[in-house]
């Protein structure tokens, strides 16, 4: 069951990731969407897929950071173990696009590309792990900056066994 928490874990630092690159200046535009998600955020949610549905809490903060960049840090807690992130998310006028860079307690770093659709930014991650005991693991996760509220979404398939946990957390400020 160990195992299987820290697979959790690792995943839902994955789906976190997009959540937040050191970019060159952005528009005003662009800063005004991202520093609109300044402030304290909490969500929970309910891991499916395990032996039995598992809900989750957790916390996030946003802040504005140096030139045009938000920064944020957040923990999910489940059952006895907690999962920590930080990060930062910013416009880059060189390539047109949102970047997300994070990392985590869970061994997990990286960085996510951010699309824009009128008020509504999302992160698509799709990536393929290795786990703390040697096994392949695909990690998804879809985050979305819409309307004032974030949304994170993740699945995590476990290549050895086929197993499948997925969970949708809904923040709200």
């Amino acid at each position: 069951m160990t195992r299987i928490r820290l697979r959790v874990v690792s995943a839902l630092a994955a789906a976190m990731m997009a959540i937040g690159a050191a970019p060159t200046q952005a528009g005003q535009v662009e800063l005004d969407l991202l520093t609109s998600y300044v402030g304290n955020w909490s969500g929970k949610g309910v891991l499916v897929g395990g032996e039995a549905p598992e809900s989750f809490r957790c916390r996030l903060t946003i802040a504005k950071g140096n030139q045009a960049k938000i920064n944020y840090s957040g923990r999910c807690t489940l059952v006895n173990m907690n999962l920590s992130v930080s990060g930062t998310i910013a416009y880059d006028d060189k390539s047109q696009r949102y970047q997300a860079a994070m990392s985590s307690n869970a061994g997990f770093t990286g960085m996510a590309v951010g699309r824009r659709d009128g008020e509504q930014i999302s992160f698509d991650l799709d990536e393929k792990q290795v786990d703390r005991g040697g096994n392949d693991v695909r990690i998804g996760s879809k985050i979305k900056l819409r309307g004032g509220g974030i949304t994170v979404d993740f699945e995590v398939e476990f290549n050895n066994s086929g197993q499948v946990l997925t969970a949708s957390v809904p923040f709200q400020k």
